[in-house]
């Protein structure tokens, strides 16, 4: 497999400047498939940083697929508490079951069965195969998408739409090392090539950065626009406690606990008084107070002042200490 000079470039760089982090522990085989799963998950819609301390404890906790396959639910979502997108574990959890079951408890070595798997799209299917199993395959994440866009100097939308990003990636050719190439690819765009002043100087392929001789490191951006959902959100209190349910309303934070809530399609005049973000939504919260709790079955009731006590999404808990502040 014939290396091209920009490769060789990013990986001698990689090699002195990587960082230490806890799924890249030289570990065995079957173990890294492992972590690279669970970090794979945890690293999706959210950062480095923030991820560290919470692999750290899920490996300590549940540190095989075997026993993934078979953690509670309130033991998974109490260690996943404060991550957020509490569907990430839950499909987690259902790869595990569905690796175990069905692929003769090992992770599956090729494309078609890991997209078959709950929560893993092309994206994580490729970062699993480059990173775990040493697969020639660039996982285009966002960092690695950054650099692509800066080093060929890619502007206009037609450019950088996702079908274009992928072809051009081969512009970085393949390595024998695809794992620590893949990985490489990451950190270049996280530590150098950085979304606001990339640090140029620094660069192991600066001579053919299209951007840097242009000196215009801007990037075009795909406009997201969140959309706006109005919620009206139910607060029955008694004795210091609230009254909460288990959602199986809504799509976000499915199966979690939550305040009661009431979803309205066009409001009109509505005063909120909580706006939160969750994912592409906007949620224009206005609370009401109300009494009467018949109608709920299966009522669950937390008192406020033993709330780290209970296994709750971070979006419940930042409603109760709203509530307790006003």
């Amino acid at each position: 497999m014939k290396e091209q000079l920009v490769t060789k470039k990013i990986l001698k760089w990689y090699d002195l400047n990587k960082r230490s982090l806890p799924w890249r522990k030289n570990v065995s085989l079957h173990k890294r498939q492992y972590y690279t799963l669970v970090s794979e998950f945890m690293l999706q819609q959210t950062q480095v940083a923030t991820v560290i301390p919470y692999f750290i404890r899920f490996i300590k906790n549940v540190p095989d697929l075997k026993s993934l396959s078979k953690v509670k639910n309130k033991q998974l979502f109490k260690l996943w508490e404060g991550l957020g997108y509490y569907s990430r574990a839950r499909n987690l959890k259902k790869t595990a079951q569905i690796v175990i079951k069905n692929f003769k408890k090992k992770l599956p070595d090729n494309f078609e069965d890991l997209i078959s798997l709950p929560g893993i799209g092309n994206y994580t299917a490729s970062a699993i195969l480059a990173i775990a199993f040493n697969k020639p395959y660039i996982p285009l994440d966002g960092n690695i998408e950054r650099v692509l866009k800066r080093y060929l100097y890619l502007k206009k939308d037609k450019d950088i739409k996702k079908d274009n990003l992928l072809q051009k990636k081969s512009i970085f050719g393949i390595s024998s090392r695809s794992s620590d190439y893949a990985q490489a690819l990451m950190e270049l765009g996280a530590l150098i090539c950085k979304p606001n002043d990339p640090i140029c100087n620094e660069c192991p392929i600066i001579k053919k950065c299209k951007s840097y001789q242009k000196k215009d490191y801007d990037l075009t951006k795909k406009t997201k626009k969140n959309k706006n959902k109005y919620f009206i959100l139910k607060v029955y209190k008694k004795n210091q406690k609230y009254l909460l349910i288990k959602n199986t309303k809504f799509n976000f934070l499915k199966n979690l606990t939550i305040f009661p809530m009431e979803e309205l399609s066009k409001p009109k005049n509505f005063d909120e008084n909580l706006n939160f973000k969750m994912s592409n939504m906007n949620m224009n919260i206005k609370i009401k107070y109300l009494k009467n709790t018949k109608k709920f079955q299966s009522p669950y009731w937390i008192n406020e002042k033993k709330l780290d006590n209970y296994m709750l999404p971070s979006f419940t808990k930042k409603i109760v200490k709203y509530l307790m502040r006003n």
